[in-house]
């Protein structure tokens, strides 16, 4: 096994750990938090608070990752300090000491995704429109916890959860030793970021960013909503298992996709089909109808995530590549999902879960064409 092999081995590895862990937690921990009592905005109130501490943090640790070239250093840190951390959960369950928890714990677990993508980017080299393939793990380790975790829910409870993710999160820092030690140190401008302050960065993290807060509502009150309309555990796993097996399609076909369409074409399909999926949510009851909507999660979340991902790394120039994707994080997994958990802890007791969406289609249609009309205003400078 060649070193760039068992590098590629290793990193599937880790996407597989990460999102089976994002599996046991984004389906259930809120709602775990709404079966000890807690109210719409104080669920609200942790996401977007955990959503702050993914932006700053994230930030920070790229620019020393950077700067200093310390990033297989910093990952292990971070690593070992959010899985320690994480065990804290199961010590309380005031909201206070919860929200302190959720602070102190973001702050290590903050740059873990940036970094993974980062170091996907490297290791690919030249097969970069491959990475799809390799991120197909992570989606795959989240269908099968999602499928799995529901009927374990259902007989020993949500509590559950707390236990299994501290288990998955100490398996991810094992396996990360495993990261091979960089090689020759180049000298760095620290001033290099810079270079990523250009009107089509900054415009395209502005609709991302709009893009992740459409789905805030989706991401915070779904699995709430389909308990509220009567469904069990066992039936939200299997929602959030159709759309995961719809987004590992996607990316197992995304070399082909990314080689026959332009990374903005592909964004652009994404902003369509997220209005559509919103609104149709804004009125799907039907089990049907649910499963279907949540098939199109292949588009709006698996082809515009991989998208991004290759076009800010085609936008940063080498000596920030890792906060280029950090940057993209924390506009978008940070910012956009921050301000989307505020604004739907704050009016989801006045309009519901279905309203909601229907805010949510809103703003990904400003999104979309905000983009595309960016888009077709470069092409047509590109021709004159």
């Amino acid at each position: 096994m060649t070193a760039g092999t068992r590098h590629r081995g290793i990193l599937g590895a880790q996407y597989f750990l990460y999102f089976g862990v994002m599996g046991m937690h984004l389906p259930f921990f809120n709602l775990y938090c709404y079966e000890i009592g807690f109210s719409g905005w104080q669920i609200g109130a942790l996401s977007a608070a955990r959503s702050v501490v993914l932006v700053l943090f994230s930030l920070f640790w790229s620019f020393l990752a950077d700067r200093f070239q310390a990033r297989r250093s910093i990952y292990l840190l971070c690593n070992f300090l959010a899985a320690a951390l994480w065990a804290l959960f199961l010590l309380t369950a005031d909201f206070w000491w919860m929200l302190a928890i959720t602070i102190v714990h973001g702050i290590f677990y903050a740059p873990l995704i940036a970094f993974l993508e980062a170091f996907a980017m490297a290791a690919l080299g030249r097969d970069k429109k491959r990475y799809g393939r390799m991120r197909a793990w992570g989606s795959l380790a989240f269908i099968l916890v999602v499928l799995t975790l529901g009927r374990a829910i259902d007989a020993y409870g949500v509590r559950i959860i707390l236990s299994l993710i501290l288990a998955g999160s100490w398996l991810q820092m094992a396996v990360a030793l495993g990261f091979p030690r960089g090689g020759r140190r180049e000298t760095r401008s620290p001033g290099s970021w810079r270079a990523l302050l250009t009107p089509r960065v900054i415009l395209f993290l502005f609709c991302a960013f709009l893009m992740l807060l459409s789905h805030g509502a989706y991401y915070t009150f779904f699995s709430i909503h389909l308990a509220t309309l009567g469904y069990d555990s066992f039936f939200i796993g299997i929602c959030w298992a159709v759309a995961v097996a719809a987004e590992i399609s996607a990316m197992v076909f995304s070399e082909r996709l990314f080689q026959r369409f332009r990374y903005e074409s592909v964004l652009i399909v994404s902003f369509a089909v997220a209005v559509l999926r919103w609104a149709g949510l804004w009125g799907a009851e039907s089990a049907a109808a649910l499963i279907a909507l949540q098939a199109t999660h292949a588009i709006t979340y698996g082809t515009f995530h991989m998208a991004s991902i290759l076009y800010i790394d085609a936008l940063a120039p080498p000596e920030a590549k890792t906060v280029g994707q950090a940057a993209n994080n924390a506009v978008t997994y940070g910012l956009g999902l921050m301000a989307g958990f505020f604004l739907s802890g704050a009016l989801h007791e006045y309009i519901g879960a279905q309203g909601l969406f229907a805010i949510s289609a809103a703003v990904a249609l400003v999104g979309g064409a905000v983009f595309a009309a960016y888009s077709r205003l470069q092409q047509n400078e590109a021709t004159h």
